[in-house]
């Protein structure tokens, strides 16, 4: 029988996220979460719901065999946020397994004059629907603005970058496959 450290490596991996992936999502170190995952620190209850929230996984589930249903709806609950506030933006994945799927789906919000990170490129295809403000979208060597009710939807196979140089806040819905966010 595998240890919880195990059980959650096991996890993470099947969702295709790395230890710092993780760790962005529950805002935890890199670190301890290899710890955890060796066993060498363990989680209090709220850090061990956290995480398993993030990936997708009800404590009974993780305890007991796999669910072979399909998920069909997610509340405000379901959604996990990241906030980055030196770097002025919030992420709220809308579907917390959405990296393990086809698509994944998430709300930017960025604050004025801030940027997000910049995206190496790579087989994705990328929507970002603004819902509130202006958004700048560098691709490769071209920019583009959209406003609210406008969208970007490319390939990203060029080095990418989302900011909002603007003054008022910024909203979008992004959704991507081959998850890269």
């Amino acid at each position: 029988m595998y240890s919880i450290g195990e059980r959650l490596k096991r996890l993470r991996i099947q969702k295709n996220l790395t230890q710092e992936e993780l760790g962005e999502r529950t805002d935890l170190s890199k670190g301890y979460i290899s710890q955890v995952e060796r066993d060498l620190a363990s989680p209090s209850m709220e850090t061990f719901f956290n995480i398993l929230e993030v990936l997708g996984c009800a404590p009974k589930d993780f305890f007991d065999k796999e669910s072979t249903s399909q998920k069909v709806y997610y509340s405000l609950e379901d959604q996990t946020s990241y906030e980055e506030t030196d770097e002025g933006y919030i992420l709220t994945w809308l579907v917390p397994e959405s990296n393990e799927k086809e698509m994944e789906s998430l709300i930017l919000r960025l604050e004025k004059h801030s940027n997000y990170k910049t995206f190496s490129p790579s087989e994705s295809e990328t929507l970002c629907y603004v819902l509130k403000g202006k958004c700048k979208l560098k691709l490769g060597d071209e920019e583009y603005i959209a406003s609210s009710n406008e969208s970007f939807y490319f390939l990203a196979t060029s080095e990418h970058r989302l900011s909002n140089p603007f003054d008022e806040v910024c909203e979008l819905l992004i959704v991507a496959t081959n998850s890269y966010l």
